[in-house]
């Protein structure tokens, strides 16, 4: 019995442990997809409930975070060497920060909500990008300009912070793209992941 709850445990440790790793490639969405089919589920939810696509969502976590679950911002340094405070509060797939994670919980609800869990972190996404979408009229497929606005924050996207950053409109320009590859590469693939079986 106790060599039974051992095994179970073990393995469940094991789980945990791999489940925070990225997956072995992370330019391929339908591979990603075949390795982590929870996430398949989980973004296929979000699209539903927040009508963002499965390839723009995911193009933006792997730019935040390239789908490592307990991504940080790197620390800050004391005197050029001391680790010190981070720059943001920014953490998990999506890196989303203290303040909008407040009041993501208080719209949804729910116990044991975690932005280090992937279910969690892509439907974030997509209930920020939502409200973009209805308070700027950005289209949801419009990856670049929703990137922006999630970077920057509603408010500095209407005053155009982001024009000042050309840092930041080439790394917009990178999500468009990867969220352009993700689409064709998606597209080739769903309905083999709408029937798992078969796509084994």
């Amino acid at each position: 019995m106790k060599k039974n709850i051992f095994i179970i445990l073990l393995i469940f440790f094991l789980v945990s442990c791999t489940s925070n790793k990225p997956p072995s490639t992370t330019t391929d969405v339908c591979k990603i997809f075949k390795e982590r089919y929870g996430w398949y589920k989980a973004a296929k939810k979000t699209e539903k409930r927040w009508k963002i696509p499965v390839y723009v969502s995911m193009a933006i976590i792997k730019q935040e975070s390239s789908f490592i679950a307990d991504a940080r911002p790197e620390r800050t340094k004391l005197f050029g060497f001391i680790p010190w405070k981070r720059v943001t509060s920014a953490r998990g797939y999506a890196q989303a920060v203290d303040g909008t994670w407040e009041m993501y919980l208080n719209d949804r609800g729910g116990w044991f909500v975690n932005r280090n869990d992937f279910e969690d972190s892509v439907d974030f996404v997509g209930w920020y990008n939502y409200k973009t979408h209805k308070q700027l009229g950005i289209s949801m497929n419009n990856a670049r300009a929703l990137y922006l606005a999630y970077h920057e924050g509603r408010g500095g996207y209407k005053r155009g912070s982001y024009r000042t950053k050309p840092w930041l409109l080439s790394v917009a320009d990178n999500v468009q793209r990867q969220s352009d590859r993700y689409r064709v590469q998606y597209n080739s693939c769903k309905k083999k992941l709408g029937k798992r079986f078969f796509f084994f």
